[in-house]
Parts: C-alpha cells; structure tokens; sequence
C-alpha cells in the first residue's frame, strides 16, 4: 500500500492489486474514503466521515489531483 503523502491528518495512498479505474484511498483518524481520480474527483465510498470530513478530502484531492495522477501512473505502471 504505497502512500502517496499525508496531509491535515489524513493518509492518501493505492492498494497495489485492485480496480484499474483511476482512485485513491483515505484514511483519517474517524473513518476511510475511496475518491475516483476520473473522469473527475468524486466520493466512490466513505465509511464512519462527516459531510464536513468528506469536503475536505475532495479539496486536497482536487488540489493536489496531478501529483495523485502522477503517483498512480507510476505505481501502476511497474506492474
């Protein structure tokens, strides 16, 4: 499980062997989240988060979506 970088307390990172549509896992202290990366940053599922939580994942993830991309082309690409 590759972490791509942790910020405002969260973790963003890939599980290596999953779906091959572009997305990214997070883990914070409540809860997790799986945002799809594609066509454009949404909630794909988010267990134990508030609203507030959820926003504020999809704006670090929007904001910080070509360094994702980038991290998921080149994880995915050496398999």
């Amino acid at each position: 499980m590759p972490t791509v970088f942790v910020e405002g307390g969260s973790r963003y990172y890939f599980f290596s062997k999953e779906e091959t549509r572009m997305h990214v896992h997070v883990s914070t202290p409540n809860g997790e989240a799986k945002i799809w990366l594609e066509p454009e940053i949404s909630v794909a599922k988010a267990i134990n988060l508030s609203k507030v939580e959820i926003n504020e994942i999809e704006k670090i993830a929007a904001r910080r979506k070509e360094e994702l991309i980038d991290a998921w082309n080149k994880h995915f690409k050496k398999m």
